[in-house]
């Protein structure tokens, strides 16, 4: 499984204006209709474009998107609102048949079908390991000269791919699978999630899905390389124009609206007609793309009946301040940091400024003066975060941050800031940070950042921009010097290493460490959490030495909606407030704004 970049932070959500066919109140809530409710909802994280179907590229895989994509593809599992992982729903169920080998027995739902009717198989789920890279696939990269995955899959071979080297074992049609561990996973429960169709991907390269396959069964790379194409690309190029059914079919309980996407505004859903679960609670579910500034006024006017902005104490007061609004709040596993640019071009990269001019900015970015200023309005115990595998209260947090971390930088100290600067040869350094704009915190964070570094000679430029982590951003092209935004995590064990291993599918700065890496297959391949919190003590080490990046803090949450709805309820870990969606429903009229 991998982290997901936050909406309001590496992958900005989206927003959206709903229109329905039902009577509205003229402000773009639901209204009382007679005898019953208007059976319409609208929801917002944020300001971000729905990118594609195909979520699971690096550049899509986010918040935002998968608001969007997750109300249409179940897995066999999910995070429920305390975060605790639950398996089994409407797609499938899973159930360990042996622990050495691991061995997992997965089972669709009989009457599981994608949108259309293509019944859910056996060859999808070995499609979706196919995705993933397996050794095969790598090899015939490296004999057409390339070290780069075919698929573009957000998730390192590592993981599944390799982790599974004989893939999964059915024949065709078949409603089952069996996967067996080449070395334990920490993680299995969370590996194998809901397919992407294969019927769609078969039939837009020629052939049958049976047919597609038997040619991936039998290693056939140039097969394996057309459907390649189409999956990398399996996606909304040009906002606006949704794919049809046929081509993005949902197989969960909503689907998207045809003529229902409008550009910087909303796309909206429906009721997938062929799901085969309990019948969501809305009639349209509307996604609208409103940044955080913008989104208490737009649920003051029900313009919009469900947000989660960014936590800020001004955000807060004026919720508490709206009439007609249930205001929730709590602590998320969201975390905040800055990361560096370790790749030719950078002013950080070993060739350039280096480790010293990394540890210059450390010296000098005020971490405490950020907690204080920013975070703790909203949560008095806010502390500055010092390990990024571990939160503040787990068990194992104190311990981990004692055998890697010495407060080195727990302070601002100029003078040795200034010292490093003139140690990594780079005179007069400016700095350029990127983050998605608009966010007003994210903004203050820089700020306070310039106006420190200031002081030891280095000139900061605040390069934030819209679609700064969108696909084409900044951020994908690499243009940047440290970026700034969160991972939005779940307590999942090994996702860490898809983001600090040297082939990790979201390590997008360039970094490489082999102890790094040997210590995260060290975790990879131990059900023990003895041996895993070692490696992991280690690998925090590491990271703190070379400053792979600096962590900040954990975000508090906030979410609000309009009273009268029904089922909404915040989720700690990466979920979001619209994990449970397909339940939202109308209890009474939504109370109107004065």
């Amino acid at each position: 499984m991998k982290k997901t970049a936050y909406p309001l932070v590496a992958g900005a959500a989206a927003l959206a204006l709903v229109m329905t066919g039902c009577s509205s109140n003229g402000k773009g809530g639901p209204t009382q209709v007679e005898g019953n409710v208007n059976r319409t909802a609208s929801v917002t994280i944020g300001a971000d474009e729905f990118l594609g179907y195909n979520g699971l590229t690096p550049t899509i895989y986010s918040s935002a998107n998968s608001l969007v994509v997750d109300r249409m593809m179940p897995g066999f599992g999910y995070y429920s609102a305390n975060g605790e992982w639950k398996h089994g729903t409407p797609l499938g169920d899973y159930e360990m048949v042996s622990e050495n080998p691991l061995t997992v027995k997965y089972t669709f739902n009989d009457d599981a079908k994608y949108q259309g009717g293509e019944p859910i198989t056996c060859e999808d789920a070995y499609m979706d390991w196919v995705s993933q890279n397996p050794k095969w696939i790598m090899d015939g990269q490296a004999a057409a000269g390339s070290d780069e995955p075919l698929f573009n899959h957000v998730s390192s071979p590592d993981t599944y791919a390799d982790g599974v080297p004989e893939g999964p074992q059915c024949n065709a049609g078949d409603r089952s699978f069996t996967i067996t561990y080449a070395a334990p996973n920490p993680d299995w429960q969370l590996v194998v999630s809901g397919p992407l169709p294969s019927h769609v991907v078969a039939k837009k390269i020629g052939i049958s899905k049976k047919e597609l396959f038997e040619a991936l069964k039998n290693k056939d790379f140039a097969t394996a390389k057309k459907a390649a194409e189409f999956w990398n690309n399996w996606n909304s190029p040009t906002p606006g124009q949704l794919p049809s059914a046929e081509d993005a079919p949902s197989f969960g309980p909503y689907t998207l609206k045809e003529g229902g996407w409008e550009a910087g505004q909303y796309i909206t859903m429906v009721p997938n007609p062929d799901w085969w679960g309990e019948k969501p609670g809305l009639d349209e579910l509307v996604i609208r793309f409103i940044p955080p500034e913008g989104q208490v006024q737009a649920l003051a006017n029900q313009n919009v009946n469900v947000i989660e902005p960014q936590a800020t104490k001004d955000t807060l007061d004026a919720l508490n301040g709206t009439q007609g609004v249930t205001v929730l709040e709590g602590n998320t596993m969201i975390w905040e940091h800055f990361d560096f640019n370790f790749k030719p071009g950078s002013i950080f990269a070993n060739d350039k400024g280096g480790l010293a001019l990394r540890q210059a900015m450390a010296y000098c970015i005020p971490r405490q003066q950020i907690v204080d200023s920013l975070i703790k309005p909203l949560n008095a115990n806010a502390e500055v975060l010092n390990s990024r595998e571990y939160f503040p209260d787990n068990p194992e947090y104190k311990e981990v941050v004692a055998a890697s971390y010495n407060g080195e930088y727990d302070k601002v100290d100029i003078e040795k800031a200034k010292a490093k600067v003139a140690e990594s040869g780079i005179a007069n350094p400016v700095v350029r940070i990127g983050y998605n704009q608009p966010n007003q915190r994210r903004s203050d964070e820089v700020a306070l950042v310039t106006s420190s570094c200031a002081q030891a000679g280095i000139t900061v430029q605040d390069v934030g921009a819209q679609g700064f982590m969108a696909p084409g951003g900044g951020y994908e092209s690499g243009d940047f010097d440290m970026v700034l935004f969160a991972w939005s995590g779940s307590g999942q064990i090994v996702s860490g290493a898809n983001i600090y291993k040297s082939n990790g599918g979201q390590n997008q700065t360039g970094y490489n460490n082999a102890t790094v890496d040997t210590e995260w297959d060290k975790v990879s391949s131990s059900l023990d959490p003895k041996v895993q919190k070692e490696a992991k003590k280690v690998i925090e080490k590491e990271l703190w030495n070379d400053l792979f990046g600096i962590p900040l803090f954990t975000h508090p949450g906030i979410a609000a909606y309009t009273t009268g709805m029904e089922n909404v309820e915040r989720n700690v870990t990466q979920s979001g407030i619209a994990w449970n969606a397909e339940k939202w429903s109308w209890g009474s009229a939504p109370a109107k704004a004065e």
